[in-house]
């Protein structure tokens, strides 16, 4: 029989999630419009990049408040794809993730000035715009201008990053041997019915489930400090453009896992998971 207050925190921390996406589609369709305008408008730029960041830091701290109750199941929702399950770091995405996806834009966004420069074969063609460019995300000072400087805070962000996501790892590794242990794992073998209730484990899996909630709030802190030092470094377009693109990854990737569901799922009697509601 199914626990009430288990399905009542479930149900809390997929209607969060839900609303997050939501919101996350809402905040895309608003970067798309301000970054598609010939004259960025650089304050409206920082405001929406402002409400980005605080809406992330609003709902890690709806995060930790409902991991506090139930935290394993941040750690391999139901809400989300199986895919992006398997992509999972501590309950989200690795903070570095945030850096190589820096890079990559850089690398992409000057691939196509560089095409636009041999298709006009003059100078020119350098200075196209991005926004009349197929593929391009944003225009005019793109990631493709990022100076010398901003890289170099990036690298030695990137260095701290993982250094820090290390650390964590090493705690996760902890808690995962924690489970070969006494008593669970001794228990577990003197029990004649397998998974008969145990005092000790009992309050030795509540002392788990509690550290597992630290770590994620640890790990969704180091999330929060590593896009905010990003999006310190760059210019209001180039953070708008990195913010745009990292939601559209996030979505993305849940639209994706939910269509290989589908595909690979389905036609043996699966069903697809992780659907959100969004028009």
């Amino acid at each position: 029989m199914e626990n009430p207050c288990s399905s009542s925190i479930e149900k809390l921390q997929q209607d969060c999630y839900d609303e997050w996406m939501s919101l996350q589609a809402k905040r895309m369709t608003e970067l798309k419009q301000a970054l598609s305008n010939g004259e960025k408008n650089h304050d409206k730029l920082r405001d929406l990049i402002r409400t980005s960041m605080r809406e992330i830091e609003d709902y890690a701290v709806k995060r930790s408040e409902y991991s506090r109750r139930y935290s394993s199941n941040y750690f391999a929702p139901t809400w989300n794809t199986c895919l992006e399950n398997a992509l999972l770091w501590m309950g989200g995405c690795r903070p570095s993730s945030f850096i190589r996806l820096v890079y990559a834009m850089c690398g992409s966004q000057t691939e196509l000035r560089l095409t636009n420069f041999l298709r006009h074969n003059n100078i020119a063609g350098l200075n196209i715009a991005l926004d009349d460019t197929p593929g391009g995300i944003g225009g005019g000072e793109s990631m493709s201008d990022i100076k010398a400087e901003q890289l170099f805070k990036i690298n030695e962000l990137h260095l701290k990053t993982v250094e820090e996501e290390n650390k964590l790892t090493k705690q996760s590794a902890s808690l995962q041997e924690d489970m070969a242990d006494m008593p669970i794992a001794i228990t577990a073998f003197y029990k004649e019915v397998i998974g008969e209730t145990d005092v000790a484990v009992e309050r030795a899996l509540d002392k788990h489930e509690e550290d597992m909630s630290s770590l994620l709030a640890e790990a969704d802190k180091l999330r929060l400090t590593t896009l905010a030092k990003i999006v310190e470094i760059l210019t209001a377009v180039q953070a708008a453009d990195f913010l745009l693109a990292g939601t559209k990854l996030q979505l993305a990737m849940h639209e994706w896992g939910r269509s290989r569901e589908r595909r690979l799922l389905e036609p043996f009697g699966g069903d697809s998971s992780g659907e959100v509601a969004r028009e």
